[in-house]
């Protein structure tokens, strides 16, 4: 219980006391002009309630991810706390906080044109590629694991019928103007999840359930079938962080009122989800406790299981309620920003201007065949990329943030240090896990990710070395 206690005091402190030097580091400007005032085009730039930004950043950046990650991360044991807690505060909070500051100064626009700007077109391109793919990815996960669990919870419909319903919902979403439908259904499921997590929270500190303090004994469980690095840094993503925020912050780059909101929008968000998640794993670690650990669960179910077996047992006949709207409402509502996002990249790319309704369905069309076509594809195999790709894509947002900040002669080792761990996690993943080389958890694997590592850092060194000479 302390350990878990001391990472939920550390995340709330980080808002007020990391959060605010960031702010420093960004010379956040209360006078300059945003993109919902000098591009408003009643579709996308649209200036919306600070408190309402807030809640559709949550939602869009949380999905099941917080739940469902954490979960699966609680397998490791106690040093989940760990990365949820200092991964949020100094990766993916500040991951969030500075690229969508980023956005709100490069007009809103997508994540792939700002690393064009910032880490050149090469990058750009690829980055184009590599963001539609993950955003399609992520639309068709947060298809079909609703429609799974809505086709168990309410046979009147087969699932194909539940992936049509969720799908057309998606189209319509999509292509509304953003204060329409998402405007106002989002806020509503935010405060559903925050509502769902808090009563977590009173579970666990007035409740009958043991939450394991971290010793060393315990601080890495499971040690022979989860390697630590960089299996745990792959599966606690949206936690801890995650490249696909950065995909979903122009939605709300584009509606904020004032540079000075960007830290409740983006940084608080981030902290907020780190917060959920660092619920759920500990709610997993305790309520299987006597059960011989969320591990030995884990065996022969799946995360939406273990969600609606702790809402429903601990929260009754409202758990039950909040425990659909946690797996179902939520990856909902980040599929269809998914979906939005793409809209939006392809847009930017080809300076589509998507005030005219015809244009927004012109692009809207081919994504949605491209992702009812990736429906039919085996899910595990679609989540198991989708995971890997989405961290590597916070490896390049970091990498744009170093070189934005060393620009602008800012405190670039708060990106930096960070860009570089990641791009370790993710270089030495690709040599451990099966998906790609397999070498498994051997030392030459790792060694052969620390030398990728090595020439990454070295050539951002030489571009920031190339731009300092400019």
């Amino acid at each position: 219980m302390i350990t878990f206690l001391l990472c939920l005091a550390l995340l709330v402190v980080a808002y007020f006391s990391y959060g605010k030097y960031l702010d420093k580091v960004c010379n956040i400007n209360p006078k300059a002009e945003v993109p919902s005032a000098k591009l408003y085009d009643g579709v996308d730039y649209v200036p919306m309630p600070r408190w309402r930004t807030f809640l559709i950043q949550l939602l869009n950046i949380a999905g099941t991810g917080p739940i469902f990650g954490a979960i699966l991360g609680a397998c490791y044991g106690p040093v989940a706390f760990l990365w949820i807690t200092f991964g949020g505060i100094f990766m993916g909070a500040m991951h969030d906080y500075l690229s969508g500051v980023i956005l709100v100064r490069n007009e809103g626009l997508s994540i792939t044109e700002i690393v064009a700007r910032y880490l050149g077109k090469g990058a750009g391109a690829f980055m184009r590629i590599f963001s539609v793919v993950l955003l399609l990815l992520v639309g068709v996960v947060f298809v079909v694991s609703p429609a799974d669990i809505l086709s168990a919870k309410f046979d009147i419909l087969s699932k194909n019928w539940w992936l049509a319903i969720i799908i057309i919902y998606y189209f319509i979403a999509t292509l509304l103007p953003v204060d329409k439908l998402i405007g106002k259904v989002y806020p509503l499921f935010g405060i559903a999840l925050i509502t769902m997590a808090l009563g977590l929270l009173g579970v666990l500190l007035f409740g009958d359930y043991t939450i394991p303090s971290m010793t060393l004994e315990n601080l890495h469980i499971n040690k022979a079938n989860l390697p630590l690095v960089p299996t745990l840094f792959i599966t606690i993503a949206c936690g801890a962080i995650s490249g696909f925020h950065a995909t979903q912050s122009p939605l709300m780059a584009r509606c904020v009122n004032n540079e000075r909101e960007c830290r409740f929008v983006f940084y608080g968000s981030m902290i907020s989800e780190s917060v959920i998640a660092l619920i759920w794993a500990a709610i997993a670690m305790a309520f299987f406790y006597d059960k011989g650990g969320i591990s030995a669960v884990m065996v022969g179910h799946t995360p939406a299981w273990v969600v609606n077996e702790i809402s429903s047992t601990t929260l009754g006949v409202v758990g039950g309620i909040l425990a659909v709207l946690g797996v179902v409402a939520a990856p909902i509502t980040s599929g269809d920003t998914a979906f939005r996002s793409a809209r939006l990249i392809i847009a930017d790319v080809f300076h589509i201007e998507q005030r005219t309704k015809w244009k927004r369905l012109a692009i809207a069309l081919p994504l949605f065949t491209a992702g009812v076509v990736l429906t039919f594809v085996d899910f595990d195999v679609v989540w198991r990329y989708f995971a890997w790709t989405n961290q590597a894509l916070a490896t390049v947002v970091l990498w744009c943030i170093v070189v934005y900040l060393f620009g602008e002669r800012r405190n670039y080792w708060v990106a930096l240090l960070p860009a570089v761990f990641m791009t370790y996690i993710c270089s030495s993943f690709v040599f451990v896990s099966n998906q790609f080389v397999g070498m498994g958890a051997v030392p030459m694997a790792y060694v052969w990710g620390g030398v990728v590592t090595i020439v990454i850092t070295a050539y951002m060194i030489y571009i920031l070395r190339a731009k300092s000479k400019k």
